[in-house]
């Protein structure tokens, strides 16, 4: 009679092999992890400004993007600048690090975005990785109010100031 099933031997060999294969993946995912987070908050950012600057041409009021407790990375809301009243706020999961070199956007009542002093503002929001120094995602505001996400890996100094 034939035996069917596996020895002790040749299980304790396949679990050896899945713990050393899940050793050498686990850094690999918790990078990808990372990357899609990442992707997803410029998204999400991106699209909180495109949203603030249709409410701006929409009411004919002027809309300002102000990122949570000063810093970007915690969040940010947008509120209508006359009445200060919250259109929208987004809150991170997780605090990131984000390097800007804007304190905040505001769009006029024709969408675009403007300094107090009414000169055009653009400017670029990086979303930066542990590894200091690197950003992979950018949310670019141009001076005409248009707002895209540039994802290429990229050295810049913004992201490695402390």
């Amino acid at each position: 009679m034939r035996q069917q099933g596996v020895t002790l031997m040749q299980l304790l060999g396949v679990l050896a092999l899945l713990g050393v294969l899940t050793q050498l993946g686990a850094p690999a995912y918790a990078d990808w992890r990372e990357r899609v987070y990442q992707a997803a908050v410029a998204r999400e950012l991106a699209q909180s400004l495109r949203s603030a600057r249709s409410q701006a041409l929409l009411h004919s009021q002027a809309m300002v993007v102000r990122p949570i407790e000063q810093e970007w990375g915690r969040g940010w809301r947008a509120v209508l600048e006359t009445s200060g009243q919250v259109v929208r706020e987004h809150r991170l999961q997780r605090q990131s690090s984000i390097a800007a070199n804007l304190a905040e956007v505001r769009f006029d009542a024709l969408g675009i975005p403007r300094r107090d002093n009414g000169a055009f503002v653009g400017g670029t929001l990086q979303i930066c990785t542990e590894a200091r120094g690197l950003s992979q995602h950018r949310v670019v505001l141009a001076p005409s109010g248009r707002v895209s996400v540039r994802s290429e890996a990229m050295q810049t100094p913004r992201c490695a100031e402390p």
